[in-house]
């Protein structure tokens, strides 16, 4: 008498508990937005003065932001307290992310992976600094001063917030140039000598995203590209550091 087989374990059951625990990250990165947000609600005419700062400064005297639709003053507001919560966790976000990948990774890997996906949420943010403190006054005050004499600038705040928010996510990423380029050479898809030799055509499509990210003006243009170029030159160099350091432990000349 034949024993009775006893049923497998389905081999969906695997995918079946990745899905599950990717669904568990998604849901605690949600939850993480809206908890701040939620917590910001409450401040979120203050932050939108505080991003409207750099341009109402430097309007003229009786010169102030308008609204044009109806919902303006609330959904303006709203919108950037949103925004300000997903810029606000994106480090634990990440981390769901990290958390969700890492058990597939090789020691060294996670070694590497860690300091790449700390300097990337650093480098974004200091983007976004950098285009509200550097960019936006010299930006603003070139447009409020070229215009027409007898043009009162009155902006719109919807229209404002648009603006701005395609700068700080345009100069975010702009800032990980390094990391990028880090990459492309660690990973051997590149070289450190191949990429010098191509620094005219980088310089040309640093000025070229400039033109397709930022408005259609000189100044926004060159102010993005510039520091998207000098960024390049920081990948090249830990590249090259990174790349003379392999060679040492390889014993390579």
């Amino acid at each position: 008498m034949s024993m009775p087989v006893e049923p497998k374990e389905p081999p969906q059951a695997p995918l079946i508990e990745h899905l599950i625990e990717l669904r568990t990250r998604l849901l605690r990165a949600v939850v993480s937005v809206l908890v701040i947000f939620l917590g910001l609600y409450a401040f979120a005419n203050d932050i939108y003065t505080f991003v409207a700062q750099p341009l109402m400064a430097l309007l003229p005297e009786g010169s102030q932001m308008i609204a044009t639709e109806v919902a303006s003053p609330f959904l303006a507001p709203f919108k950037l307290t949103l925004v300000v919560a997903v810029f606000a966790a994106i480090p634990y976000v990440l981390h769901q992310a990290w958390a969700f990948v890492a058990p597939g990774l090789y020691d060294n890997e996670k070694a590497l992976a860690l300091p790449i996906l700390g300097s990337s949420i650093l480098l974004f943010y200091a983007g976004a600094a950098f285009a509200y403190y550097v960019v936006f006054p010299l930006l603003f005050q070139f447009f409020t001063q070229t215009g027409p004499e007898n043009v009162t600038v009155m902006t719109d705040i919807n229209a404002y917030l648009n603006f701005v928010l395609k700068l700080f996510f345009a100069f975010g990423v702009a800032f990980e140039i390094p990391i990028a380029t880090f990459l492309l050479i660690l990973s051997g898809a590149t070289t450190v000598e191949s990429l010098s030799k191509k620094r005219p055509y980088i310089i040309l499509g640093c000025f070229v995203i400039g033109m397709l990210l930022t408005p259609p003006d000189v100044v926004s243009q060159s102010l993005l590209a510039v520091p998207m170029y000098l960024l390049y030159e920081v990948g090249l160099l830990f590249g090259r550091l990174v790349r003379r350091k392999q060679r040492d432990e390889e014993g390579e000349p």
